[in-house]
C-alpha cells in the first residue's frame, strides 16, 4: 500500500527534476536568443557563444548522462517507454554533436544556426521528459527518490543553497559575474572570445576568466590596448587553475 507520505515524497522529487529542467531551459534559450541578437545589432556572437558551449559542456551535458544512467535505465525496463528510452537517448547524442559543433564553430552564420538548433531540440526533449516519461515512471510504480538520491545533474539544488562550485550558469559563485572557461577553446581563439565577453561589458559590471596558465600577458594587451578602463583582480591563482575577474569600471 503506498502511503500518502511515500506519494509526498514521489512528488517532490518530480517536482526538482522538473524545476531543475526549468532552469536549464530558460538558461539555454536566453543564451540562444542573445546570440541570434547579436546578428541583428552588428555584433560578434562570439562571446555568448563561449558562455553557451560551457554552460552546455558543464551542465546540459553531465544532466545527460545522469539520466541515462538513472531514469532512462529504469524506463528501458518498462515496456510502455522502451521505445521512447531509444529516441531519446538518440536526441541525447544529436545535443553532444551539436554543442561539440558549436565550440568549434568560427562564423556568425554557423554560431547562430547551431545555437538555435541546439535550443530547439534541448526544448522539446525536455518537455518530452516533463510530460510523457516522468509521469511514465512515477505511473508505473518507481520510486524516484530512491532512484536518484541527491543527483544534482538531475535534481539541480534544492531552494536555498547556493550554486555549485565550479557550474557555468550565468550567475557564477562570484555574484552575478558571467564565468568565461576558455580552457577547451584552442589558444588562438581564447583572446578574440575573451576581448569579445569584455566588449558586452556594461559600466560597473565584470566577468571571470577561468584559464590553465597565468593569463599575464593578456594583462599586457588590455593595458595596451584599454588603458584605464579595466579592472583585473585575481580569484584564483594556480597552479592547476586560474581565475581572473576582469571588469569595466
Amino acid at each position: 500500500m503506498t502511503t500518502q507520505t511515500e506519494t509526498g515524497d514521489q512528488n517532490a522529487v518530480l517536482a526538482r527534476i522538473r524545476a531543475h529542467h526549468d532552469k536549464l531551459g530558460r538558461t539555454m534559450s536566453d543564451h540562444a536568443v542573445t546570440i541570434a541578437r547579436s546578428i541583428d545589432r552588428l555584433m560578434s556572437p562570439a562571446a555568448r557563444q563561449a558562455v553557451l558551449a560551457g554552460f552546455c559542456a558543464d551542465e546540459v551535458l553531465p544532466h545527460a548522462a545522469a539520466e541515462e544512467e538513472t531514469l532512462y535505465a529504469a524506463a528501458a525496463d518498462l515496456p510502455a517507454t522502451e521505445l521512447l528510452v531509444r529516441a531519446m537517448r538518440d536526441e541525447h547524442a544529436t545535443l553532444r554533436a551539436l554543442a561539440a559543433d558549436l565550440a568549434t564553430a568560427t562564423t556568425p552564420g554557423e554560431i547562430v544556426s547551431t545555437s538555435s538548433a541546439l535550443n530547439a531540440l534541448f526544448q522539446s526533449h525536455l518537455k518530452k521528459e516533463n510530460d510523457v516519461l516522468l509521469p511514465a515512471l512515477a505511473a508505473h510504480g518507481v520510486d524516484l527518490a530512491s532512484l536518484l538520491g541527491d543527483a544534482h545533474e538531475i535534481l539541480g539544488e534544492p531552494v536555498g543553497d547556493a550554486c555549485c562550485g565550479g557550474c557555468a550558469c550565468t550567475g557564477d559563485t562570484d555574484g552575478d559575474d558571467v564565468e568565461l572557461d576558455v580552457r577547451r577553446l584552442i589558444p588562438a581563439r581564447r583572446h578574440e572570445q575573451i576581448f569579445a565577453v569584455y566588449g558586452e561589458l556594461a559600466a560597473g559590471t565584470a566577468f571571470v576568466l577561468v584559464n590553465d596558465h597565468d593569463p599575464k600577458p593578456l594583462y599586457y594587451q588590455f593595458a595596451a590596448e584599454h588603458p584605464g578602463e579595466f579592472t583585473w583582480d585575481y580569484v584564483e591563482a594556480g597552479p592547476a587553475v586560474w581565475k581572473v575577474r576582469i571588469g569595466r569600471p
